[in-house]
């Protein structure tokens, strides 16, 4: 029951994620949240009190989340998906902790910290490639960086709704279930 995942609305109904069901009781009692949906016949409990289990979620107070996105340093493990854990220089595949993330354009030379100027790359052939272009150090990348796929926290959320049909109307996924059919 703990494993349950609550479905997070910002206050404009545009959903934010996925939050753990404590995390969305928490929310509940603080007050920053309203519940929209319930689980039927599901509660959590607590040595005082009892909880009917939320479903979807939604913030009291309109959270900016583009701007913090903008600024956000978080860009690792989108750039590392979109990159399919794989070194963009030599195509090794890793995990999490064996790969790094390498400015293309160093920033030195003015290269940003964006998307497309980001890739996976191994410690060794990020160490190899130093302080240079890929021309330079003689390293073509493997595909071209681009910016990150269009919708994969949206992807995310449509897979999980696809065992949550109370989630389907705020992720506007009603048309496409009435499509497929």
């Amino acid at each position: 029951m703990f494993s349950k995942k609550v479905l997070l609305l910002n206050a404009s109904y545009e959903a934010l994620g996925m939050i753990s069901a404590p995390r969305a009781v928490r929310l509940m009692w603080k007050g920053a949240v309203e519940v929209l949906e319930y689980v039927d016949g599901m509660v959590l409990r607590s040595p005082r009190y009892t909880f009917s289990m939320p479903s979807v979620i939604r913030l009291k107070n309109y959270v900016d989340i583009h701007s913090r996105r903008r600024r956000s340093a978080s860009k690792r493990l989108s750039i590392l998906m979109r990159d399919r854990y794989r070194c963009q220089y030599c195509g090794r595949k890793g995990t999490a902790f064996e790969l790094t993330i390498d400015h293309i354009l160093p920033r030195s030379r003015g290269g940003q910290t964006v998307p497309e100027n980001l890739c996976a790359a191994c410690f060794e052939c990020n160490q190899r490639k130093g302080d240079r272009t890929p021309e330079e150090a003689r390293m073509p990348l493997l595909s071209n960086p681009s910016a990150f796929y269009y919708g994969l926290d949206r992807a995310i959320l449509a897979h999980a709704a696809e065992s949550r049909p109370e989630w389907r109307k705020y992720l506007f996924l009603e048309d496409a279930g009435v499509a497929a059919s």
